[in-house]
């Protein structure tokens, strides 16, 4: 079986962090998005991890390659036109496996080997309250009859959230092949989801499977949102003399905490330094500088310097916000 992570969008919505950082490389409990992928896929058997790239790209690979052993193939996308178009890219190299496709902002929690023994295609969905905003899939009998990109009049509260076992890989080349050939997309791009339904519609049959912890990287709320389920999946919190640690939290060994109140859902980066504050909710990030603040829900870029503050923040890397 070979792995595939598109992780070459621009992560519009997380700026200013992606300004200087790709979306897949924030970091959450004390690890980059895409580590957490990595770690759940080194427990599969996999031939072959493919990653696409596009924007900070050596910066993917630098850390991919100097933290996993996996073997992986970088695939460059040049053009954004698509999560369609990112797996037709990636189509050469499938040479006949299954394939698993898991996108690279999407932390989850689901035993995939479970989906893989199974040997049936099939799409991973979580019920949401307003499908309005996902990809949706419409199900008989445990089958996906129709698959429908964000539309405006819901048939299904089924969300596909970004994971994909198919088998028949050479049926979904062709089904790839056809959709760029005849320029079918929706909203402007190529979406997976057309070149998954030209193959519903010649009769492959996929299925569905549950996936109960589904969090989804996208934006400030969201990365915060997953922050708080991973530290929840801790089993060790620290203790720092002179300071409060309320659990969960995530603070780096070589992160210096002084005279502070931290947590709970709260993850320190690797050589932060944090004095006299009170922080719940946030998350800190390398050698960022926090000094005599009250923050909650905030976002605080590497290299970056907050002081005498009281509020919600959203501070990109390198960047200085104090009291004169």
């Amino acid at each position: 079986m070979k792995v595939i992570i598109p992780a070459a969008g621009i992560g519009s919505r997380l700026r200013p962090h992606t300004h200087t950082t790709p979306k897949s490389l924030l970091q959450v409990a004390g690890k980059p998005i895409l580590g957490h992928i990595l770690d759940e896929v080194s427990k599969l058997e996999v031939s072959e991890v493919i990653i696409i790239i596009n924007f900070f790209g050596e910066m993917i690979k630098k850390y991919v390659n100097s933290n996993y052993s996996l073997k992986v193939r970088f695939v460059e996308q040049e053009q954004l036109k698509g999560l369609g178009y990112a797996i037709h890219l990636a189509a050469p190299y499938f040479d006949g496996e299954p394939i698993l496709i898991i996108l690279g902002d999407t932390v989850y929690h689901a035993d995939l080997n479970e989906v893989i023994a199974t040997g049936e295609n099939s799409i991973g969905t979580h019920v949401v309250h307003d499908p309005r905003r996902f990809g949706i899939a419409e199900v008989k009998n445990n089958k996906i009859v129709r698959l429908k990109e964000k539309p405006e009049i819901p048939t299904s509260n089924l969300a596909v959230v970004g994971i994909y076992y198919i088998r028949n890989v050479d049926l979904l080349s062709e089904a790839l092949d056809e959709m760029m050939e005849k320029k079918t997309t929706t909203r402007g791009e190529y979406q997976l989801t057309d070149a998954l339904q030209i193959m519903i519609d010649k009769g492959v049959e996929i299925g569905v499977f549950d996936v109960d912890g589904w969090y989804d990287c996208g934006k400030p709320e969201t990365l915060l949102a997953t922050n708080q389920f991973l530290l929840s999946q801790l089993k060790f919190f620290p203790s720092v003399k002179g300071s409060v640690i309320m659990p969960p939290v995530f603070i780096s060994p070589t992160a210096e905490i002084i005279n502070s109140v931290l947590g709970p859902n709260v993850s320190v980066a690797d050589g932060a330094a944090i004095a006299n504050s009170i922080i719940r909710d946030s998350i800190i990030g390398q050698k960022a500088e926090v000094d005599q603040c009250i923050m909650e829900f905030s976002l605080i870029g590497d290299y970056a310097r907050v002081k005498m503050q009281y509020r919600r923040f959203n501070v990109g890397d390198s960047s200085e916000i104090g009291y004169s």
